[in-house]
């Protein structure tokens, strides 16, 4: 019979928990990397190619590496989910800092401006817009993937209940499961929306 040991609300907590820290693993590493790269032409250099090699390579395409590496427990989804974001976050952050007008660095430096104070003051503003714009498409990529790898093997979550459903043909809990994902992965990309329009209010306008 269908296991009553967790709802509907708490299979999609344990998917969402699951994205949110996988995601903020990638941002964390991968846009001080994309940083990195786009004012540094050393690390440029050497991660460019990295980075472009793993950008195509579909999230799902590393299951079952994953799951020979790390296991099917709950650190295997949260590595899955970290490379799903990490070259999306590197690419933004990269296209962020790329995209910075090279008048206004000029302009700061001839006012006095230090590194520090021109990276903070021009080129973390300026590149604000691209990166949460690759979070929003990073958190689109990182929730497909979650409820793709639960499909897979998980004990909790909004895959693996839509998968056990469909072994007893409960079509109500699969239709159901289908209308959350979909809802909660709108709301997430509203979420995202509305802080980027709190934190960066001058987008557009610089």
């Amino acid at each position: 019979m269908w296991d009553q040991n967790f709802t509907l609300w708490e299979h999609l907590f344990w998917s969402l928990l699951r994205v949110i820290i996988g995601f903020l693993c990638g941002a964390v590493i991968g846009i001080p990397l994309g940083y990195a790269m786009g004012l540094s032409d050393w690390f440029r250099g050497w991660f460019d190619p990295i980075v472009e090699f793993m950008r195509p390579v579909p999230p799902l395409a590393l299951i079952p590496l994953v799951i020979i590496w790390a296991g099917i427990g709950e650190s295997g989804k949260i590595i899955l989910l970290f490379l799903a974001a990490l070259w999306i976050m590197v690419i933004s952050a990269r296209a962020g800092v790329s995209g910075v007008v090279t008048a206004k660095v000029h302009a700061a430096y001839s006012l006095g401006a230090s590194r520090w104070q021109v990276l903070r003051y021009v080129i973390v503003p300026n590149s604000l817009p691209e990166i949460f714009t690759g979070a929003r498409v990073a958190m689109g990529v990182c929730w497909g993937t979650v409820v793709a790898a639960e499909l897979v093997a998980a004990e909790k979550g909004a895959g693996m209940m839509i998968m056990v459903a469909s072994r007893f043909q409960l079509t109500d809990i699969v239709l159901m499961g289908i209308i959350m994902i979909g809802v909660i992965g709108f709301s997430i990309d509203i979420l995202m929306r509305k802080t980027e329009n709190w934190l960066v209010p001058w987008k557009g306008r610089m």
